[in-house]
């Protein structure tokens, strides 16, 4: 920030504080998700709960948070929720594979440095 209380430009855009790539990257990869909240600012996306066709008894929720400014393995963070049906109970919390957020985040990262190789042929 600078004196007058604006942020400054960067490599990465104009105040953005997350790397572009893992942004633009995250939001493609989520796309069949419904977004709940997202901040670029702060790199945190949230999806709404959502529930696959195939699987109707089961839904699910993503927290993607962006760490970091530059395009890094460890740069994404996916936090998976699921919840099943009960005719019971309701819908109740269930536990998901910690193997779900590495697979999600790993197609995180290969969108990303796509979109990177991409920009740099345009250039």
């Amino acid at each position: 920030i600078n004196r007058m209380g604006k942020k400054k430009k960067d490599k990465y855009g104009a105040g953005v504080e997350v790397n572009s790539y893992l942004w633009r990257a995250s939001l493609d990869t989520i796309a069949f998700m419904p977004i709940a909240s997202a901040d670029p600012f702060g790199g945190m996306i949230i999806t709404d709960w959502y529930t696959p066709e195939k699987t109707p008894n089961e839904k699910f929720k993503l927290n993607v948070y962006i760490m970091d400014r530059q395009l890094r393995s460890d740069g994404v963070k996916v936090t998976a929720f699921k919840k099943t049906y009960s005719p019971k109970k309701g819908w109740v919390d269930s536990s998901t594979s910690k193997e779900l957020s590495r697979k999600l985040e790993d197609k995180i990262l290969t969108r990303a440095r796509e979109l990177r190789i991409k920009n740099r042929k345009n250039d």
